[in-house]
Order: structure tokens, then sequence, then C-alpha cells
């Protein structure tokens, strides 16, 4: 073989690699802005699966899956209209955020690239809402209209971003990000759960201790079942249906103990509720955002950047996570696409005057993990053999919390009390953190070396390095929290944004590419990471000079539809 055979040979090689591991190349070409390609990629990538997408979901798995998730996404949700009630005058409630879950849910369950994220309304997106109301009913500009056009700009900057393939940034966003604004958003649930408790005392000391050990009891119960469905305690079916079934049944348990006995008499405070498919002032559905002055519609405009720039991040960390690399997927991602289609979904929120939905952490990947089928390996230990991807239990989730509208759910709603949700709270808050990058790494640092595994990787990093790392993404929780107990909470987004920069450029400079590659990695596989242009080599995380078998997949599923370059 002659040396211009090898030197084809060896280009050949690299050409077939190039779908699925992008070389080093300049930032330019690494984002790849080609109009709408992404979008039609993304279309043509999913579409093939939509039917599918129904068809599989005739599996046992949704059954608690839709269960779970209406549990663990209306309840959070209807906590924080608790807050958006007090701190907004009542413009938000119940009921808009109950019609806010709705929407989403249909949307992405029936129109989305990614149906397994879970979206609804967040703890950032609520913190945001109120602060803007702190900030404009201070100059007498009426809140909801106002909230109108945030939204109809935040529908221009998402379509700005899904048509300029602005997702592709995503591939920048490594577990440090994701990491770190998980925690915020799990302290953010533990930091709520504390503040529904306070609130309990303004009637009597004993509601506010009887609060108290309700809230105790939902969490420990509610812990004890999770800790029973990940342990090797009882027969691996009885496992399973603890774990799927556990917190719904705490839940109905504990709202229904202090109605029993004297306890009865003690007065906790409930959840509020309206009337049934009515908004909670006495307004109509659609906002009259047309008569807000021109002036003001322009001092909306930055507060449409910040939410673009909150549910670029939030949303599409969301979608990552809930495909992350730990669970086997086999349909592709959408982030471009699903883009597009939440800045829908803002519009349409803010012309009915309800909260804008985004994805869910830690809700969306609670959902994935809920749709996993697990087998026993040699060991014993539950293995994931595979996911239910389909499109039913975030639509049946949805439909759940449209029946919550309805006159007798509604009054069932009123009588759970608040201390239960506090409860639910922890447990979610807690999951959530011991499930977190920032608090493995913790534990790792805090064990005795003895009882560290001779194959651990960090053990391969520099003594000092694991400390740095953790640090940074310490420093990154702290300054997002900070910002959010301000008057300039509004700007967190920046904050949480920062993060991305500070991984890029700091990091490399205080580790080596083999530190990063044990400390950080990608959120998710090649294979969902194909949406936004594949990985980004130059990150610190090392290339392999061949193709592996997913690879070739993604190639040859690519050249089946036909996909334009980004």
């Amino acid at each position: 073989m002659d040396e211009q055979d090898i030197s084809r040979g060896l280009s050949k090689q690299k050409s077939s690699c190039a779908t699925s591991i992008p070389v080093r190349k300049s930032f330019s070409e690494n984002i790849g802005i080609h109009p709408f390609v992404g979008i039609i990629n993304d279309i043509k990538r999913r579409a093939p699966f939509y039917v599918s997408d129904w068809t599989d979901a005739w599996d046992y798995r949704i059954v608690p899956a839709s269960i779970y998730m209406f549990f663990a996404n209306i309840l959070p949700a209807v906590a924080f209209a608790l807050d958006l009630v007090s701190k907004t005058d009542s413009n938000y409630g119940v009921n808009e955020v109950l019609l806010s879950s709705v929407i989403a849910a249909v949307a992405f369950s029936m129109l989305g690239g990614q149906p397994l994220c879970i979206v609804g309304v967040t703890g950032p997106i609520t913190v945001f809402n109120y602060t803007i109301y702190d900030i404009v009913h201070r100059q007498g500009v009426p809140y909801l209209p106002f909230m109108g056009w945030v939204s109809l700009w935040g529908l221009i900057f998402h379509l700005i971003i899904a048509i300029f393939n602005g997702c592709n940034f995503l591939k920048y966003v490594t577990r440090f990000s994701c990491d770190t604004f998980g925690f915020y958003v799990a302290m953010l649930y533990l930091q709520k759960g504390f503040q529904i408790l306070t609130r309990q005392f303004e009637d009597s000391e004993a509601s506010g201790y009887l609060s108290i050990t309700l809230a105790l009891l939902v969490f420990i119960v509610g812990c004890v079942c999770q800790r029973i469905g990940s342990s090797n305690l009882f027969k691996h079916v009885v496992r399973i249906l603890v774990l799927d079934y556990g917190t719904p049944l705490t839940i109905i348990f504990f709202t229904g103990l202090p109605y029993i006995g004297r306890m009865r008499y003690v007065g906790l405070k409930t959840l509020p509720v309206s009337q049934a498919f009515q908004p909670t002032l006495n307004r109509n559905w659609v906002v009259d955002f047309w008569t807000l002055d021109a002036v003001h519609v322009f001092e909306a405009l930055p507060f449409g950047i910040l939410l673009t720039i909150l549910f670029w991040f939030d949303h599409n960390v969301s979608c990552l996570i809930a495909q992350g690399s730990e669970f086997p997927l086999k349909k592709p991602a959408a982030f471009h696409y699903d883009m597009s289609l939440l800045g829908i979904v803002v519009l349409i929120s803010g012309l009915l005057g309800i909260p804008a939905p985004n994805g869910l952490i830690p809700q969306a990947p609670f959902h994935t993990a809920s749709l996993c089928v697990t087998t026993l390996n040699e060991k014993n230990e539950p293995v994931i053999e595979r996911v239910v991807e389909q499109r039913a239990s975030n639509l049946l989730q949805g439909f759940l919390s449209l029946i919550v509208m309805t006159g007798p759910l509604l009054t069932v709603l009123h009588k759970i009390p608040q201390a239960v949700l506090a409860g639910l709270f922890w447990v979610m808050g807690v999951d959530a953190i011991l499930g977190n990058g920032i608090t493995r790494k913790i534990i790792w640092l805090c064990t005795q070396n003895n009882f560290i595994s001779q194959d651990d990787p960090l053990r391969l990093c520099r003594s000092n390095a694991v400390y740095k790392f953790v640090a940074l993404e310490l420093l990154g929780f702290g300054a997002t929290f900070a910002i959010t107990q301000t008057i300039a909470a509004s700007g967190f987004p920046v904050i949480i944004m920062s993060l991305i920069p500070l991984r890029i450029y700091l990091c490399p400079k205080l580790f080596t590419f083999d530190e990063l590659d044990i400390l950080d990695a990608p959120t998710a596989s090649k294979f969902t990471m194909v949406s936004v242009g594949g990985m980004y080599e130059a990150f610190g995380h090392k290339n392999n000079s061949s193709c592996t078998n997913e690879e070739l997949e993604i190639q040859e599923a690519n050249r089946g539809v036909g996909l334009q370059s980004v």
C-alpha cells in the first residue's frame, strides 16, 4: 500500500467519525449559525418515532410513572402558588399554576421533540415572577399586562435562538453547570419547605408544632420509601411497588391524618383555592396587554431577555438531565425545535395571565427514572435494561392536573395541609441533593482513605484538585442562591449563565485535561448531543480515534433522514 492509499484511508476514517465526534474547531464553527437548520434536523430525526411514541406506551411502567409525576409536579407547583398568591397580590394563584402545567403537558407531550422532559412551573420562575411584581408594583404599572409583554419579547428571543441554532451552545454545558444549578434548585426546595412551616405559627403555636410534626413524618416516611426502593430489602417486586407508590400513598395518608381525633380542632392551614376554571382575581382569562403604555412595553424588553436566558438554561438543562448518559435511550433529542415550541407556550402563558412553564428539575430526571425497566445482575443489583420512551405518561399527568381544576377536586385540594407540602419539598430536595455530583464529591472528600476503592477514578486526581473543583461549584451555587434573596433576584439568570464561561475558560487553567475527564463529564450521551452538533472535543474530554457502535448508528440514522450540516 503506497503513501497515497494510506492518506486516503485516514481521510475516510476521519470523515466517518465526523458526525458524532467534532474535532477542534473555531468558536463560530462549533456553534454553526445556519438559520432553521437545527429545527429542520430535529424534526427529521424525531418525526419517524412519533407513532412509536404512542404505541410504546402500552407498558405497565406508564401507570406508576404517571401517578408519581402527577404528585411530584402538581403539589410543588401548588406550593409555589402559595408564594405567588401572597407576593403578587393574587395576580397568580392555584388555578393559574394548574392551567400552566396543563398547557405545558399537552404541548410537550403532543408536539414536543423531547416528551420525557416534564414541563411546569418551577422555583426559579416563581422567584423571577414575584421579583418583577415588586419592581413594577412600586411604579404603578399593571402587572399582568406587563408580563404579557415580557412573554411577547420572550417569544421573539426564543425564536431567534431556535432559528439560529442557539442551542448548539449546549455542547459547552457539562455536569459542572448542571450539578451547580441542580444543587441550587434542590436547596430552593428545602428553603420553601422551611418557609411554609414558619407561616404555620401565625395562627397558633399548636398549628405550628403539629405542622412541623406532619412535615417531618412525610419527610421520614417518604425517604424510607425511596431508600427501600433502592435497597436489597424484600423481594424485587415489593421494592418496585414501594418505590412507585410509596410517595403518593404517603401524601394521601398524612393528608387525612390531621382530620382524625382531636387534631382536627387545631386548625391547620390548607391550600387556598378559587372557583373551578376561574382566575384567582375577578378578570377575564385573556390579559388586555394592548392597554400598556409604550414606555412600559420597552421596559419589559430586558425582562424578556432575562426570561429567555433563564429558560434557555433551565429548560435545556432539564432536558439534558432527563436524557442523561445513565439512561439507555434509543430515540433522538430535539433541542432547537423544543426551544421554538417553548417560546410559543411562553407567549400563550403571558396572554392568559399565568406563570410561564419550563423544564422541571428534579421532576424531569425523576420521570425518566420512573420509566426505567430494571433487571438484577449476577450480584443481585438492579441494572437498567431499557427506558419506556413514550408520550402518554406526560400527557396523563397533565390531564390529571386538568381534572384537579374541577370543583370537587379543588375542594379535595383545599383539604391538604400546607405542612404536607413542606414535607414533600424536603423529600424531593434531599433526594435531588443526594443524587447530585457535588454531594457525591463532598462525601468522597469526607470518606476515610481506607474505605475508598482503589479503582475509584478520583484517586487519579491531584490531592487538591477535587477540593478546588467542589469549591468552584459551591461558589456558583452560593452566588445564585444569594442574589435570589435580594431585590436583584430577576438578574439571577445571568449568574447561572456565567457558569458556562467559567467552565470553558477558568477550569482548564486550574485542572489538567485528565482531571477534567474525571471531575467533570458531558451530561448526556453523544447520541443525545447530536441535536446540538455533538460534543465539544476541546472541552477537556478525551476523543477516541475510532467510531463506537453508537456513533455508527447515529451516522446511519442521520444519513437516513438526509440531515443538513449544522
